[in-house]
């Protein structure tokens, strides 16, 4: 079947930006390139429709035109997500700059300014739910094929799927007696890690090599067999992934990246420190790994709250004392005091309403009493 594509794009300036994706994209990936041609195309075709009378890079203005490309990609409907509206205007103005150094036109790169590019958002990893987690690793188990095995491998590697699909045959390492480690190459960020595994990691790596060998595919040195490019495999991965969660009755919005934010989220609750966590999972940049912090920082807030409405986890109800009480004023102020401690520890218990407010109160006057007392005890 013959692959459809879009008719050239008819418009006085569109040679000259097609000359400026050329020279930029000299040294990138083709998919860096579709992205270029993307946008240069919605930004033509928004000129045509509202602005038809510019027909030379020297008419481009900051208003309207620019402005007006901006508040079309807001309005748009669907609503484009933050990131993507954020790359489009990154990418209009790297080519506008090309444009102002070949044409020696230096007001071209000041068109698109840094100010009306948004702010990423901060968004919070989304690790899996314990229930989610359990679910998924018992039917990986079950159906222990290619794409189960896989997501355990990512599961318990905390590796992003890119980086699992080019992993290599040999990528086993033997680091000493039961002792296993992941090389992961050159992924996202350029940069290669070993990744410390346990036996099940070990079984996972030759039951993946099993179904490679099963492969009609000829051997070209790679972990997992790719009948096509590379995006083909990870699109056929997360199919896969949309077919087991909705055969187990959960969001089908759950996507591979999740596995990762669960192993780095389990990474930080079993004690691993935060130099030791960014090497695990292959960050230069400790801002990228404090994400994964704000998942810890909220489990410390839940268990402050707690510690607070039930302080019995942390100090135990007081026995009473088995010695006998002092004489004098002295046994008063033990009396007095051992009835304060089991009354504000009975008051913690309680949620925020009258009668905690109402012990508040008699708290208060136990501690006037005492202060009456002791200034007896002393005269």
């Amino acid at each position: 079947m013959k692959r459809w594509r879009r008719p050239p794009l008819q418009h006085p300036l569109a040679l000259a930006f097609a000359s400026a994706i050329e020279s930029l994209c000299t040294a990138l990936t083709p998919s860096s390139t579709r992205n270029y041609d993307i946008v240069v195309r919605h930004f033509l075709v928004y000129l045509a429709a509202e602005h038809p009378e510019v027909t030379r890079i020297e008419q481009l203005r900051r208003d309207p035109h620019i402005l007006g490309w901006t508040a079309c990609l807001r309005a748009q409907t669907p609503p484009l997500a933050t990131t993507t509206c954020i790359g489009r205007l990154f990418a209009l103005r790297t080519i506008l700059n090309e444009l102002a150094w070949t044409n020696q036109l230096p007001e071209l790169a000041h068109l698109l300014r840094r100010e009306d590019i948004p702010r990423t958002p901060h968004t919070l990893p989304r690790p899996l739910t314990a229930e989610q987690d359990q679910l998924l690793e018992q039917e990986f188990l079950r159906r222990n094929d290619l794409g189960g095995n896989v997501f355990l491998l990512l599961r318990r590697t905390g590796m992003r799927i890119g980086e699992c699909a080019d992993l290599s045959f040999d990528c086993l390492r033997s680091a000493g007696p039961d002792q296993w480690a992941i090389h992961v190459p050159l992924g996202k960020l350029k940069t290669e890690r070993m990744v410390p595994g346990d036996a099940f990691v070990r079984d996972l790596v030759h039951r993946l090599r099993f179904f490679r060998s099963l492969d009609p595919l000829p051997a070209d040195g790679r972990l997992i067999a790719r009948p096509g490019s590379k995006v083909a495999i990870v699109v056929q991965l997360r199919d896969y992934l949309h077919r087991v969660c909705h055969s187990l009755g959960l969001s089908t919005r759950i996507v591979p990246h999740q596995f990762r934010h669960t192993y780095a989220t389990e990474m930080l609750r079993s004690g691993v420190s935060f130099p030791v966590l960014m090497k695990l999972l292959g960050h230069v940049n400790p801002e990228m790994t404090m994400r994964y912090v704000d998942v810890a920082l909220t489990d410390l807030q839940r268990e402050f709250q707690l510690a607070r409405a039930k302080p019995r986890h942390l100090a135990p109800q007081p026995k009473p004392s088995s010695s006998k009480l002092r004489a004098g004023f002295n046994g008063l102020v033990d009396s007095f005091q051992a009835s304060q401690h089991a009354l504000e520890v009975f008051r913690r218990s309680l949620p925020n309403n009258d009668k905690r407010q109402c012990l508040d109160r008699l708290a208060n006057r136990l501690t006037k009493i005492l202060a009456e007392i002791r200034k007896l005890q002393t005269t």
